[in-house]
């Protein structure tokens, strides 16, 4: 690896939810991404915000050494650095924010605050180098393409456990919220449905498992009818709830692992059907809006772009309409610091850099 002379060199901290990452780019390419996780919210079905805070604290010193290390640079080569200042838990986000500050104060170097929801969509501009992609099959380009880039402007469809949008991406710096869940997200249905059936938290990868052995069409759940490009999963999740309900009366049981019992490959085709319902609500809004707004490029982002329908439907969108999809690798398709670090040194090369006395936010949009 070649030594870091007078290059740009960006470190990014993301803290937002549960996993604890810090990632390098050196003038433009990703040189490390190191994520470490939190298993201890699995016994609880979700995240306590409380534990995940304490586990920030634990992780955040040999996560950002490791992602030096790997990078070939030290805390001396940074140019700036970047942080995801919201939305997300506060207390995490208190974390990262808190040693962005104390690392760039005694570096004497610049501090560059990250939305985290346009760091989900500037993960398609992410270049890691040669050396990471060899050493990191989750970063290989999906469907062995080569890893493409979208230009301005396209679509991204952003979808996670807190966030279902529509998002038109005019520039790295310029988006616009078109349509958004008016209620629940697609991933939150997807972890309580799984919760209702007994599924280990967080239950999307398992919902995503078990429909690879499941009928799509078994149970045929409510779609809501919802005007422009909004979104809502409620009515799906008392659909999917209701329908069990009525199972459990049917066959005179009071628990699920009873009526699986009596009811073959009911798991199976339970998830099945809901994320054919699920990938069905957000293609159909997907589909209007490129159509009507004429745009040909679509992407996706966020946790639930690892569900393999999801990604398959947008492969099939793309072949359908002779639209260019985008689809990240499964390295930045969760919460991770490299697209934190891309979004960050965009906003180097503009000179946009944060007041150190800025503070982190719960809550807001893009």
């Amino acid at each position: 690896m070649q030594p870091i002379m007078e290059k740009t060199v960006i470190l990014a901290i993301e803290s937002s939810c549960d996993d604890t990452s810090a990632a390098v780019i050196v003038d433009g390419v990703l040189r490390s991404n190191v994520i470490a996780s939190q298993k201890v919210h699995e016994e609880y079905g979700g995240v306590v915000p409380e534990l995940a805070s304490r586990a920030h604290q634990q992780n955040i010193v040999p996560v950002v050494d490791t992602a030096l290390r790997r990078a070939g640079v030290t805390a001396s080569d940074l140019s700036a650095i970047a942080f995801t200042r919201g939305p997300g838990l506060l207390g995490s986000l208190l974390v990262g924010t808190s040693f962005a500050k104390g690392l760039a104060l005694a570096q004497s170097i610049p501090l560059i605050d990250v939305n985290h929801l346009q760091g989900h969509i500037m993960a398609h501009f992410v270049e890691p180098s040669e050396e990471l992609k060899a050493a990191t099959p989750s970063l290989q380009p999906f469907a062995g393409e080569p890893l493409p880039h979208p230009s301005f402007p396209f679509l991204c469809l952003l979808v996670s456990g807190g966030n279902s949008q529509i998002v038109l991406v005019k520039a790295y710096n310029d988006m616009q919220i078109i349509g958004q869940t008016i209620d629940d997200a697609a991933g939150e249905a997807f972890d309580k449905c799984a919760k209702v059936l007994g599924l280990p938290y967080p239950g999307g990868p398992w919902i995503d498992k078990l429909a690879k052995q499941g009928d799509p069409a078994k149970y045929p759940f409510a779609k809501p009818n919802i005007a422009g490009y909004d979104y809502s999963f409620s009515g799906l999740k008392t659909s999917f709830l209701y329908t069990l309900r009525d199972m459990l009366k049917e066959y005179g049981v009071e628990t699920i692992d009873a009526l699986a019992e009596q009811v073959p490959n009911l798991r199976e085709d339970m998830c099945a059907s809901l994320q054919a319902t699920v990938v069905d609500i957000l293609m159909r809004k997907l589909r209007k809006a490129a159509k009507e707004l004429g745009i040909d490029q679509v992407a996706v982002a966020g946790g639930v772009s690892a569900n393999s329908a999801l990604r398959q439907a947008f492969i099939d969108y793309g072949k359908r309409y002779r639209a260019k999809v985008f689809i990240p690798p499964f390295s930045f398709t969760t919460d991770n610091a490299a697209m934190i670090c891309q979004a960050g040194y965009f906003k180097y090369l503009d000179g946009d850099f944060c007041a150190i006395d800025e503070v982190p936010y719960a809550k807001t949009q893009i």
